[in-house]
C-alpha cells in the first residue's frame, strides 16, 4: 500500500505495509537511523519523535495514522530554532555518554520547550519520564533544557 508520511517538513510516499511502525518506516526505508529501536513497546523512549509538535513513541505508532500528521526527528531538528538550542545546550553540558537514548531525549526536550518555554523542574521531569537513560545522566538533561530555555529567551 502506498502511504504518504510527512517528516522534517518534507512528503515521502513510501510502498510499505500500513501497520508497520512509524520507527521502521523512518529507519528501513527513509534511511532515518537517529531514531532508535529501544524496548519496541513504547516504554523507553528512545524511539522519540515529535507528531505535530508532540513527544511521541514511533515504535508502536502504525504509519496508516499519520496521514495529514507532521512527523519531526532527530535528523530535523537542527532546522528548527529550539531543536537548534537543545542540541547546543546538550553539548555545553556534555549530557550524553553512551549517546543511545539521547535524540529520543533531545526530541523530547525540544517538544517541552515548545509547549512550555520556562519549564520548572517538575515540568522537565514530568516531560521526560519514560525517557530512559542507562547512564543516568538525568541532572544533565534538566540542566541542559534549563539552558537551553535561557538561551531562547
Amino acid at each position: 500500500m502506498s502511504i504518504t508520511l510527512t517528516v522534517n517538513r518534507r512528503e515521502h510516499r513510501l510502498d510499505i505495509d500500513p501497520s508497520t511502525p512509524l520507527l521502521w518506516a523512518l529507519r528501513d526505508e527513509l534511511g532515518m537511523t537517529g531514531t532508535k529501536f529501544g524496548c519496541g513497546m513504547a516504554q523507553c523512549g528512545a524511539c522519540t519523535v515529535m507528531l505535530n509538535g508532540q513527544a511521541t513513541r514511533s515504535c508502536v505508532l502504525p504509519v496508516s495514522t499519520l496521514a495529514g500528521q507532521q512527523v519531526a526527528t532527530i535528523e530535523g531538528l537542527s532546522d528548527d530554532q529550539v531543536g537548534r538550542a537543545v542540541q547546543d545546550a546538550w553539548v555545553r553540558h556534555d549530557v550524553a555518554q553512551c549517546g543511545y537514548c539521547q535524540s529520543g531525549q533531545v526530541v523530547a526536550a525540544t517538544a517541552l520547550l515548545k509547549a512550555k518555554p520556562v519549564p520548572s523542574d517538575a515540568d522537565i521531569d514530568a516531560a521526560m519520564a519514560g525517557n530512559l537513560c542507562r547512564c543516568g545522566t538525568y541532572l544533565r538533561i534538566r540542566a541542559a533544557i534549563h539552558d537551553a530555555a535561557r538561551a531562547l529567551r
